[in-house]
């Protein structure tokens, strides 16, 4: 069988849930680092500016900016190798799958990945015929040292999740306080919408733990503050925000997609008496 047939029936095998998690994956983790590594920097920029201007006052504020950033890097590190690896999983094991229940058997691998997970041998090789390892089996057999376990995959990919759930929690904390800034602004620009006078109405940074509480002025209240909520450097940040936070929740729906596919895969090898056969 030639490689196009080969290629054509390998394709049957292709993890569709896998493949739309990985691109969801990438695609909201990008989001969250790339807006929310700029989105810091314009809050640093707008608590400089307008609500303190002692600079021990937000120090502090700097290194925590500095470091959740340096976070952020380590983050993207992590997810596209995480991402990679699950996906090079859900190909090794729906590929497994669909060869035990006779869907398909793509020949370039039959001795190689599957017959790690299935439990069978690979074909025997004469000391004095040997033939050359092709290049695509040999890799195949490197990546099954290390796949074939879709229940500790399900076991990672579960305690993942839960972290990311906290950090999709955190990432919900300055989108609400952005928010309630731009309301308060929003009662400032029409006041027949609040009984309370303009210049009652204020955006504390030390209420929400930016600042010190002797930081001067920390607060900024009336026609000052909506000016603030009018320049470009708050509307920005603001949305920068939004979209870090959507792409983070992306990211936990593609975690969630993941985990799903793995316990599914498992489920069925389990079912199929395969599970416990992996030689590694």
């Amino acid at each position: 069988m030639g490689w196009h047939d080969g290629c054509i029936r390998c394709m049957v095998g292709v993890p569709t849930a896998s493949v739309i998690a990985t691109i969801l994956c990438f695609t909201g983790v990008a989001l969250f680092c790339g807006c929310g590594h700029e989105a810091l920097s314009g809050t640093e920029k707008l608590i400089e500016t307008y609500f303190s201007k002692n600079y021990q006052e937000y120090e502090y504020l700097i290194h925590v900016v500095n470091g959740f950033q340096y976070a952020i890097y380590g983050i993207a590190i992590f997810f596209f190798l995480f991402g990679i690896l699950l996906l090079a999983e859900g190909f090794y094991t729906t590929t497994a799958i669909k060869h035990i229940l006779g869907e398909f058997k793509p020949p370039a691998i039959k001795g190689g990945l599957i017959s790690t997970v299935t439990g069978g041998p690979p074909k025997p090789r004469s000391a004095r015929g040997r033939q050359p390892i092709h290049t695509l089996e040999l890799l195949c057999r490197c990546l099954g040292k290390w796949l074939g376990h879709p229940d500790k995959f399900v076991g990672v990919t579960y305690v993942v999740t839960i972290l990311w759930i906290l950090i999709v929690a955190c990432a919900a904390v300055p989108v609400y306080i952005y928010f309630n800034t731009w309301v308060t602004c929003q009662s400032i620009a029409v006041p027949a919408k609040t009984s309370a006078g303009i210049s009652n109405l204020c955006a504390d940074a030390r209420m929400y733990g930016v600042l010190p509480w002797n930081a001067f002025p920390g607060k900024v209240c009336g026609a000052s503050l909506l000016a603030i909520c009018k320049t470009n450097e708050f509307q920005m940040t603001f949305h920068l925000f939004i979209v870090a936070f959507v792409g983070a929740a992306a990211a936990l729906v593609a975690l969630l997609t993941y985990m799903i596919g793995a316990a599914f895969n498992y489920a069925v090898l389990r079912v199929t008496g395969q599970a416990g056969r992996s030689k590694f």
